[in-house]
């Protein structure tokens, strides 16, 4: 497959699905959390969270992350990403408004919670899996 017919196929996977892992770095093991994340038309995941949690101090440690996005559950045929990429902590108010659903009232005062920030997963690459016999690729970002 091309690199413009894998971009489509991992920009739809992206586009179709919301909840994923992600995994950081404690102590060098991976510590994984599920996580809803949103992303740009550049692959660029972004996922609200706390500052107190131990995953944003885990990525002021180390900020290389994975990400596992796609997976249906409804056998092993399902399409889904295996993403690398490196964090960054982002708490500038335009991106925290744009995540902002009422759903994260659960957690948060308001969009103006000084707890709430933004992680910002910058992939470095993105291997799509089981989409056909040509997978897996890795789209290199």
């Amino acid at each position: 497959m091309n690199q413009e017919e894998l971009r489509k196929k991992i920009y739809h996977i992206m586009d179709q699905h919301k909840v994923g892992t992600l995994a950081t770095v404690k102590g060098n093991k991976p510590h994984s959390r599920y996580m809803t994340f949103s992303n740009d038309d550049e692959f660029t995941f972004y996922t609200p969270t706390n500052k107190e949690t131990h995953k944003a101090e885990e990525i002021d440690e180390n900020p290389h992350v994975h990400i596992l996005i796609g997976y249906e559950g409804e056998g092993y045929g399902d399409s889904y990403l295996e993403v690398e990429g490196q964090a960054k902590i982002r708490d500038d108010q335009k991106i925290k408004d744009w995540l902002w659903t009422e759903q994260m009232e659960r957690w948060f005062s308001g969009k103006g919670d000084p707890e709430y920030i933004v992680l910002e997963i910058y992939p470095e690459a993105i291997r799509l899996m089981n989409a056909d016999a040509d997978t897996p690729e890795t789209l290199e970002l």
